[in-house]
């Protein structure tokens, strides 16, 4: 009886591990979209952050599909080696990644990212005019789609008008505009004379800014020139006399001429957070040289709230050297949402994409809390983002925008960059910089792909 009684027992804990698995086969998992940017620290105060998380709660296929936010807390450049990690490995692989254009090419040539081709042909606002033609070229490399962009943005100098008028470069109620660099440290060295309180410039020098050193500061400047990273051959230029001129101009803002922050605040990767959140909401810095959308971080929903700041701080064209050459030099570039190759939902991450990039989904809220120039063309009229303060100049300045090379090369190059101008600025004289930039070039590149024009 006893052992009838196990069997009776057995078999009815059989047929109950059956049960659940047929109701487990017929009831699957919902699958889930991991979505992958770069957080700068702020965690779910990160306007990413909101963004992606509204619009998954206004989607309507959020009960089809889970969603995991999974940002990466880096700097700059150390988001770019830790995402490519992350890419290349199927088990750590996101199903959408937050990729800087510039880096696009590399990524595609390195087989990271997905060929969107076949699923922007259903994409209807891709297909009818609602994204701006030269943001869909930043994303299409050797003829095919790679990423949707969804900001771009322009860069310039930042300044606080109170300063400059204690130091006699403005007048009350007037707007700056230098034309040229040397106007540019005619106003630093009134600063320093007059408010040696505060830091006159501040432009990102270091390795552990990346791009922003590369883009902002060096190529902003050699770009001011009349030179360009590469020449007409397509060959990269590793000396030239807008290679001295531009680390002159750097060298001079932070060895010769004292104009710069110390150096432990502008080389590591928190610099450009600290001048806009810290010292310019504390009337510590008169001039900075970077992005369009830093007024951001003053804004109400940003992370440094200044109250009427579009009242307080200006936002100025970067002038050429010498005011040739159009007079005033801007660079464009931008961020896009990619699907990677290994992702295992392409699918429900591009469906998702288009509820990110969906005006009524979120999109609007989230550019304008970004401070960045819209990808899209419907919503340039739309009072709300035409409004606000700064975007006339900063979008205007699209039309003469130059951009980086759309070369797989460039993002190597470009560390070589970094190297070079944080060697300046710690005091390595400009020719053995230039020189040891020549030879890092030429170690990625080739010896043929390389050039010197002095």
């Amino acid at each position: 009886m006893k052992k009838l009684l196990l069997l009776v027992v057995a078999s009815i804990f059989a047929m109950g591990q059956t049960f659940a698995q047929g109701t487990q086969e017929q009831t699957p998992q919902k699958p889930t979209i991991t979505v992958c940017y770069r957080d700068a620290g702020l965690g779910e105060q990160e306007t990413m952050y909101k963004w992606i998380k509204s619009a998954y709660d206004k989607w309507d296929k959020k009960d089809q599909v889970n969603l995991d936010i999974a940002p990466i807390t880096a700097s700059e450049g150390d988001y770019f080696t830790k995402i490519a990690l992350q890419l290349a490995d199927s088990k750590t692989c996101p199903d959408l990644v937050d990729e800087d254009t510039f880096q696009l090419p590399n990524d595609v040539e390195a087989g990271y990212l997905s060929n969107l081709d076949d699923l922007v042909k259903t994409y209807d606002d891709w297909q009818n005019g609602k994204y701006y033609g030269t943001m869909k070229q930043v994303v299409t490399y050797k003829g095919s789609v790679y990423g949707i962009p969804y900001c771009t943005d322009t860069r310039g100098l930042w300044y606080d008008r109170q300063i400059l008028q204690d130091a006699g470069v403005i007048k009350a109620g007037e707007e700056w505009q230098p034309a040229s660099w040397a106007d540019v440290f005619s106003a630093c060295e009134k600063v320093k004379a007059n408010r040696p309180d505060v830091v006159p410039f501040w432009c990102n020098v270091g390795v552990a800014t990346g791009e922003a050193t590369s883009m902002q500061t060096y190529e902003m400047l050699l770009y001011g020139t009349g030179e360009r990273l590469l020449d007409q051959n397509g060959k990269w230029i590793v000396s030239s006399k807008g290679m001295r001129d531009t680390l002159q101009f750097l060298q001079d803002v932070y060895v010769n001429k004292g104009y710069g922050p110390s150096l432990d605040l502008v080389l590591n990767g928190q610099a450009a957070n600290t001048a806009f959140r810290q010292y310019f909401p504390a009337h510590k810095l008169a001039i900075a040289l970077d992005g369009c959308w830093k007024c951001g971080n003053w804004k109400a929903t940003g992370p440094a709230p200044v109250a009427d700041y579009e009242h307080i701080f200006g936002f100025a064209k970067m002038p050429t050297q010498t005011g040739n050459n159009g007079g005033s030099i801007t660079l464009s570039g931008g961020n896009a949402f990619s699907i990677p190759e290994n992702a295992d939902q392409k699918q429900w991450a591009f469906e998702f994409l288009k509820q990110l990039m969906d005006p009524e989904g979120g999109y609007l809220d989230s550019i304008i809390a970004q401070g960045n120039i819209c990808t899209r063309t419907d919503i340039l009229d739309v009072p709300q983002y035409a409004n606000q303060p700064y975007f006339r100049l900063a979008t205007k300045l699209l039309e003469t925008a130059a951009f980086r090379p759309q070369n797989d090369q460039y993002p190597s190059v470009s560390t070589c960059i970094q190297t070079m101008v944080e060697s300046v600025v710690s005091g390595t004289s400009i020719q053995d910089a230039i020189d040891q930039y020549g030879k890092d070039v030429t170690r990625i590149v080739g010896a043929s792909n390389v050039v010197s024009l002095t």
